[in-house]
């Protein structure tokens, strides 16, 4: 089920949420995040992608990470979490009921070249620990580029598709490491192709980069990224 609503955009703490410093009261993104707008958006001067649609955590609890075996997050991502997941290209305001839960789709730009989850979580007061998050990203290319290769970094385990097509697999208990894993050869389709990611994590912090690189592994930057 899918419900507008606008953008939530907190600035101070309503609520608890276990795991956070006493006294700390502050829940805001904007150290870490800016609102996506129509302006024309490019990877930053590494390559790295800033502009997601990311969806407020989803409830998974773990205990440890070390239950992030290739079979363990293969079944944690195939399990249907909100219709269409594999399919809908999000606006940003939209909402999903996951069981009990309403979330919200949030269009915003990393000010970092990795996206920093746990902040974007925390600064939304919302779960922390035991979660999954949903990514989507638009990349428009000026022309077919073949042979690239999809070069992802995350904390802790994650997935990621390009057009629909499993790209990257990042299993066990890891830290974020730029290019930590990186794909088989890949072709960028002149024009729209849609990347889709998800992370789950325990305990810890949460984050993840994404960027392509060419056959000489040079950053391919000569992108342009949109939410729609």
């Amino acid at each position: 089920m899918l419900l507008a609503t606008g953008i939530h955009w907190p600035s101070l703490a309503s609520g608890n949420n276990a795991g956070t410093q006493a006294g700390d009261t502050v829940r805001s993104i904007a150290a870490y995040f800016t609102p996506a707008t129509t302006a024309k958006k490019t990877p930053d001067a590494e390559g790295f992608i800033q502009r997601w649609l990311l969806l407020e955590p989803i409830n998974k609890p773990n205990r440890s990470n070390t239950v992030f075996t290739d079979s363990y997050i293969r079944g944690a991502f195939a399990t249907e979490y909100f219709p269409n997941q594999f399919t809908v290209l999000p606006k940003d305001g939209e909402m999903v009921k996951v069981g009990e839960q309403e979330l919200s789709w949030h269009a915003l730009d990393s000010k970092n070249y990795n996206v920093k989850l746990f902040r974007f979580a925390y600064g939304m007061n919302k779960q922390i620990y035991g979660v999954v998050f949903w990514a989507v990203t638009v990349v428009n290319s000026p022309k077919e580029m073949k042979n690239v290769r999809m070069a992802v970094g995350s904390n802790s385990a994650s997935m990621w598709w390009l057009n629909g097509q499993e790209a990257v697999i990042l299993s066990g208990d890891r830290r974020m490491v730029m290019d930590d894993c990186v794909s088989p050869r890949l072709t960028l389709n002149k024009g729209r192709n849609i990347i889709r990611g998800a992370v789950i994590n325990g305990p810890g912090m949460s984050d993840f980069c994404l960027r392509f690189l060419d056959e000489k592994g040079e950053p391919v930057k000569d992108l342009t990224i949109t939410c729609k």
